[in-house]
């Protein structure tokens, strides 16, 4: 591993060389560069999620971590490895000060693998724009997270005002066992002589401000052609009768053309199958790392169509799959955006005063 300490990015992408020669890495045996975009506070979080993500598929990891924005003079601290902490690929580590941190993807532009598609994850908040990201321009596949958020539905709402093709959030992929599960509860609820059951609609038991409910009730919409609802779990009914996971999603209730529905309750990580006449079944339903998530989202390097129609169906959004799947970046200025935002404050409290003389 080296630590390079108020470097350049000249000198980051030579230490990566070395590192790559000292270590035998192949560059031809990448499948990909994933750049994590964090926050200080967030960087013991990332680190785990990443390297978790990173020993499941080869790739070289860049983690940016942006810190002391207003600090007077740019520095750029970096951590070069192979085979190190931060997972048996490569690793640099990029720690920016000052408006450097503005500007992160003049640094990061020579450290991505060539020939080799670019995976960008915000683990904190990420821009309500992402195009304003310069590193979100740069990556064919862009993965957010909308738990983080205080308004879980308004930063859902915010992906789908800004969605491209090639973004996804973890909101989705926390919800990919409950779909599996759905999928098998339905193929196998047909009965003798029926090569298949027609589902007719369905309602998402859960926490009203849970964005992996609002996907899940929004890929039964765009599957079924029909509303399908959230509705607040209530633990004693004997229809719900579940208990909220990670994602605050209790409970689903399958409706089935001429046929008893299907309930499917989560219960202590375990996923239970309840319908009238037929002995409960139980598969898995634990919550995964986040490690694991990203992991699954690396899986694919193509738009999610399905996430694309689930997030259209749950905010009421159309025609997000006939976007551009490539951004032009957006400069914005913290400075320049902080100053307006004085000069509209000042503006206002002049009227203000105006209006009581």
């Amino acid at each position: 591993m080296s630590t390079l300490w108020d470097t350049t990015g000249t000198e980051v992408v030579k230490a990566l060389g070395a590192a790559r020669r000292n270590g035998a890495a192949v560059t031809s045996g990448l499948a990909l560069t994933f750049v994590v975009v964090a926050e200080e506070k967030q960087v013991e979080m990332a680190e785990k999620a990443a390297t978790t993500a990173a020993a499941m598929h080869p790739c070289r990891l860049v983690m940016v971590v942006r810190r002391e924005n207003t600090a007077p003079a740019p520095r750029l601290d970096a951590e070069v490895s192979v085979g190190g902490r931060l997972g048996p690929g490569e690793a640099v580590q990029l720690r920016m000060y000052g408006r450097l941190a503005l500007h992160a993807e003049s640094v990061v532009l020579p450290l991505l693998a060539p020939d080799a598609p670019v995976v960008t994850w915000w683990p904190g908040r990420a821009p309500e724009r992402l195009a304003t990201d310069g590193l979100g321009v740069l990556a064919e596949r862009r993965v957010t997270d909308c738990a983080v958020h205080d308004n879980p539905l308004t930063a859902l709402r915010a992906r789908a005002t800004d969605y491209a093709p090639g973004d996804t959030d973890l909101s989705w992929t926390r919800i990919t066992s409950w779909r599996s599960m759905m999928a098998a509860a339905v193929d196998s609820a047909a009965g003798p002589g029926r090569a298949s059951v027609a589902v007719i609609g369905g309602q998402v038991y859960g926490r009203p401000d849970s964005a992996s409910a609002a996907l899940l009730a929004g890929w039964l919409s765009s599957r079924l052609f029909t509303s399908v609802k959230v509705v607040d779990s209530e633990p004693n009914a004997p229809e719900q009768g579940g208990q909220p996971d990670a994602a605050g999603i209790s409970g689903v209730r399958v409706d089935l053309d001429g046929a008893d529905p299907i309930y499917i309750r989560h219960r202590d990580g375990v996923g239970v199958v309840s319908r009238a006449g037929r002995p409960d079944s139980t598969a898995a339903l634990a919550e995964r790392e986040i490690g694991e998530l990203l992991g699954e989202e690396l899986r694919r390097l193509d738009a999610d169509e399905l996430y694309c129609e689930a997030l259209a169906s749950a905010t009421g959004t159309r025609e997000l799959g006939d976007r551009a799947p490539t951004r032009s970046l957006i400069w914005e200025d913290p400075a320049a955006a902080g100053d307006s935002a004085q000069g509209r404050k000042r503006t206002g409290a002049k009227a203000a005063r105006r209006s009581k003389e």
